[in-house]
């Protein structure tokens, strides 16, 4: 497969997309975890679960604190442990 070409403008903003791509996940994280607050159906927070999985093994959360968000699977455990997160970063 041909290595494909990109305009200056297309690598740009794909170098900002990963450049940014901690900032974007924490943000998809805390708007999963207001969904999680609001949905009332089980099928719809299996959904969110798994892309909040998602979201944490892009962010390259320690597989222990990941695996016990999920085994827990309580909001309120994501949204303090979102909370950090995002003071680390801030740091």
């Amino acid at each position: 497969m041909a290595k494909k070409e990109y305009s200056k403008y297309q690598s740009n903003a794909i170098s900002g997309y990963y450049g940014n791509l901690d900032t974007i996940m924490l943000q998809k994280l805390g708007e999963i975890v207001t969904e999680l607050y609001l949905t009332e159906s089980e099928k719809k927070k299996a959904q969110l679960w798994q892309r909040a999985q998602k979201a944490m093994t892009k962010l390259k959360i320690k597989p222990a604190i990941m695996n016990h968000i999920m085994e827990k699977k309580n909001p309120v455990i994501l949204a303090k442990n979102l909370n950090d997160w995002l003071k680390q970063k801030k740091k």
